[in-house]
């Protein structure tokens, strides 16, 4: 039999099992765990992290499994040698983390059931979860996205052998319904080649280009091209998956970036996965490790806001291709009381998102959520009270206020506590944008959480900064002279006639720029 303890040690709940001897048992031991709501006593679908004595990652029979982690639904058979066991369970970002160990003896066998507490209800408030890049295999999809608390994700399988296993779709929609509010698309695809990787959403099916697994040159035709074809098509939907590819500003300039994944899928649950592949290179000693390279992608999608574009942000896990959890980063929207696949694509279209890979936040401005415009007249100076609810299982020591691509405010979590949710005002006199950012104290990785921008404008324009443009002129003629180094002539000249078409739309920015 097992007996438990329960300890809440900051924000992880801490259990301790003890299982003896049982005579009907296999050698080594079986143990049977549940997991349930704490509240409604129902059985919960869950990720477990189980490691023995020597830290080694274990499995459960016929349970999907990536790396360090297998998921289950309401109940899990073990069977294990003798040993020591360490576990944590959990249930997406938005229940507390059970964190416990128990011991193993010869001939064991017991069953136990662990309570997980939810401490925010994120879809209750308006805001519904989803992951924008996973690699998982289709069949296990359902389970995995019950485990993490996802209501959309987009499934990457072009192009890649795995579409020979995908669910045969409802007559005339590929998007995959279950559960009565959960979705999942199976035909989205990555076009990840020398100028880094967009991402294509809402497709009925593979593009041409694409069919049987083909691969592109490195070069050629041009991500331009393929994507501008595409989207003529329809509803199709951009995403460049990294701030920091080479070709966003190519890219931005033809007008097909849709949003951009703030949130990628470097960042790791317990460490950052370094991928320079179609990346411009940053600065080691400014923006060196997982932090770093947050903080890069953080300053590269500024500079675009800063240029009075109004893309998006969002996240995405990449589970699958690297050994995230499903939904480790994610965006969510605010579709407010009503939800369906359709609205969540529009409140993301309008920028009402969060973007998060830890920190739980939901602000409101003057009563609107993020992607809001505040207009004025010339002249006049607006102030705005930013509210924020915040829920996090990792230790925060600052909220900021970001107003430009700046730092204007800094909040400790002990004053926006006695302040009951109420950041400092921001006033402001000329067009602009600003976001609501918190960082955690994980070293490994980038572990964050920020809304999408608000935006303020006066009179009809937006703010453009000269800097934030000239900054994207340099880029665009780097990229160009690794373009001019290809051998063929003719591919060589019709990429660059993409990249001469950038060049003209940045120097324009700058020089009808407003603002410095």
């Amino acid at each position: 039999m097992a007996t438990i303890r329960r300890q809440l040690v900051g924000g992880l709940i801490v259990v301790t099992l003890w299982i003896s001897a049982a005579p009907a048992a296999p050698p080594g031991g079986e143990f049977r765990l549940s997991v349930v709501d704490e509240k409604t006593q129902q059985p919960l679908a869950c990720r477990l992290h189980l490691t023995n004595a020597r830290g080694l990652p274990q499995k459960a029979a016929k349970q999907p499994f990536l790396r360090d982690h297998f998921v289950f639904e309401g109940q899990v058979r073990l069977t294990l040698r003798e040993g020591n066991y360490r576990f944590v369970a959990e249930c997406g970002p938005e229940y507390h983390t059970r964190v416990g160990h128990f011991t193993v003896g010869r001939f064991a066998s017991d069953r136990k059931t662990i309570t997980m507490r939810r401490f925010v209800d994120m879809a209750g408030e308006g805001w519904w979860s989803g992951d924008m890049y996973v690699r998982r295999d289709p069949r296990d999809l359902q389970l995995l996205m019950r485990a993490e608390d996802l209501y959309v994700a987009q499934l990457v399988t072009w192009p890649h052998e795995k579409t020979r296993r995908l669910p045969q779709p409802a007559a005339g929609s590929p998007l995959v319904k279950f559960d009565n509010r959960r979705y999942y698309h199976p035909l989205a695809g990555r076009d990840a080649r020398a100028g880094g990787g967009l991402c294509y959403y809402q497709l009925e099916e593979i593009p041409p280009q694409f069919a049987r697994g083909a691969r592109l040159d490195q070069e050629f035709p041009s991500s331009v091209e393929i994507a501008s074809q595409l989207k003529q098509g329809g509803e199709v939907w951009v995403e460049a998956d990294m701030a920091g590819c080479w070709d966003l500003p190519l890219w931005v300039a033809h007008d097909l970036i849709d949003s951009v994944r703030l949130a990628d899928q470097r960042f790791g649950r317990d460490r950052f996965f370094e991928d320079t592949s179609g990346q411009r290179p940053r600065d080691a000693a400014i923006y060196g490790g997982g932090n770093g390279a947050g903080r890069w992608s953080e300053y590269v999608y500024y500079q675009l806001l800063n240029c009075g574009l109004r893309i998006p942000p969002t996240g995405g896990s990449g589970s699958g291709d690297v050994p995230n959890p499903l939904g480790h980063n994610r965006v969510y929207a605010f579709c407010g009381d009503y939800f369906s696949y359709p609205k969540w694509w529009e409140a993301l279209r309008a920028g009402r998102v969060v973007v998060t890979n830890g920190p739980l936040l939901r602000p409101f401005v003057e009563g609107h959520p993020p992607g809001h415009v505040f207009r004025a007249d010339p002249g006049a100076i607006l102030r705005l009270n930013v509210e924020l609810q915040l829920a996090t299982k990792e230790k925060v020591e600052y909220l900021e206020l970001i107003k430009n691509g700046e730092l204007a405010k800094t909040v400790r979590l002990d004053e926006y506590v006695n302040r009951q949710g109420r950041l400092p005002t921001l006033d402001f006199k000329t067009s602009g944008w600003f976001l609501v950012r918190a960082v955690t104290e994980v070293a490994k990785t980038y572990r964050f959480a920020t809304s999408g921008p608000f935006y303020v404008q006066f009179g009809s324009q937006p703010r453009c900064s000269r800097r934030a443009a000239e900054f994207f002129t340099g880029w665009v003629e780097q990229r160009a002279a690794q373009i001019e180094k290809m051998k063929d002539q003719e591919q060589r000249e019709q990429i660059l006639g993409y990249h001469r078409h950038a060049s003209q739309y940045w120097q324009q920015r700058v020089e009808t720029a407003n603002a410095d």
